[in-house]
C-alpha cells in the first residue's frame, strides 16, 4: 500500500485486477493491454464446422487434458472433428501426459501438434478454425482469448479469474465451469448445432475485441501519462471508481 500511495498514477491491465488491487490503493487506471486487431482477419462463423483450436503453453496451470476429453465426448456426433493444440512445452509433463491421454481416449487422430510456432503466425492458424477452447483453471485477461476474438472465432472458455471479467456468457463466449469435459463439450455441441448462437458469439467477439485496439488504448494512455506529469488527476470517466465494480462470480 505504501509503495502504491508513493505513485502520482497506478494503472492496471484488467477489471479482474482493478477488483483485486481496490484494497490497496482506490483510485486506479484501468488501461488494457492492446491488440493490434487489424493484424486479424474476421470471419464471421455463422455456421461452424468441429475444427477447433487450443492456443496456450503446455503446463498443468492451463489444463490442457481437458482438450482431448472434449474433443473424445463429441466424436460420437462429429466424427470428422479436428483440433489443434499449439503452444510451447513448459516441461513439467503436461504435453506428454495430453498425447498419452489421447491415446487412450482414441482421439490421437484428431489432434493436430504443431508445437510452439511465431506470433505472427497466430492470425493465420486461427483463420483455419472456428470453434476456441480456453481450458486453462487460472487465468486473468489471456491475449490468446482477445486474438481469438479479434478473429470471430467462437469461444468455449472455463469461467475462472479474470475470465467472467472479460466475457459474457452467451454474449462474446460459452463459460464453462473448470476441468469439466461434459460441459465443455455440451458447449461446442450448441455452437455447431445453433447457427444463430454462433453467429451472435462470432459478431460480439470482434465487437469487444476492437475496445483493445491500440487506437482506442493509446490515447487512453496519453491522458493517464499527461496528467500524471502535469500532477493534475485524469478526467473522471478514466477514473476506475472501486466502490462501482462489482465482482461477476
Amino acid at each position: 500500500r505504501r509503495l502504491l500511495s508513493s505513485a502520482a498514477a497506478v494503472t492496471v491491465p484488467s477489471p479482474y485486477l482493478l477488483h483485486r488491487m481496490c484494497a490497496h490503493r482506490e483510485n486506479l487506471y484501468l488501461l488494457p493491454n492492446p491488440l493490434d486487431v487489424g493484424a486479424f482477419h474476421f470471419r464471421l462463423r455463422s455456421h461452424p464446422v468441429p475444427r477447433l483450436i487450443w492456443v496456450r503453453a503446455f503446463h498443468r496451470l492451463y489444463n490442457p487434458m481437458l482438450a482431448p476429453w472434449v474433443v473424445a465426448l463429441l466424436t460420437g456426433e462429429f466424427p470428422e472433428i479436428r483440433l489443434t493444440m499449439i503452444g510451447p512445452d513448459k516441461g513439467d509433463g503436461s504435453l506428454q501426459a495430453t498425447q498419452e491421454l489421447a491415446r487412450k481416449l482414441g482421439v490421437a487422430g484428431n489432434i493436430e501438434w504443431p508445437g510452439a510456432v511465431p506470433n505472427a503466425d497466430i492470425p493465420k492458424w486461427l483463420d483455419q478454425h472456428d470453434i476456441f477452447l480456453n481450458t486453462t483453471n487460472a487465468d486473468n485477461t489471456p491475449v490468446s482469448v482477445l486474438e481469438a476474438m479479434a478473429s470471430g472465432l467462437c469461444i468455449v472458455s472455463t469461467n475462472v479469474g479474470g475470465i467472467p471479467y472479460l466475457l459474457d456468457s452467451e454474449g462474446e463466449a460459452l463459460l464453462t465451469p473448470a476441468d469439466d469435459p461434459a460441459a465443455m463439450a455440451a458447449a461446442v455441441r450448441r455452437i455447431l448445432s445453433e447457427p444463430p448462437l454462433a453467429e451472435s458469439l462470432s459478431h460480439h467477439a470482434r465487437q469487444k475485441a476492437e475496445r483493445f485496439d491500440w487506437a482506442a488504448i493509446l490515447p487512453q494512455w496519453d491522458t493517464v501519462l499527461r496528467s500524471a506529469a502535469e500532477g493534475r488527476k485524469p478526467p473522471h470517466d478514466a477514473l476506475q471508481a472501486c466502490r462501482e465494480l462489482g465482482d461477476p462470480q
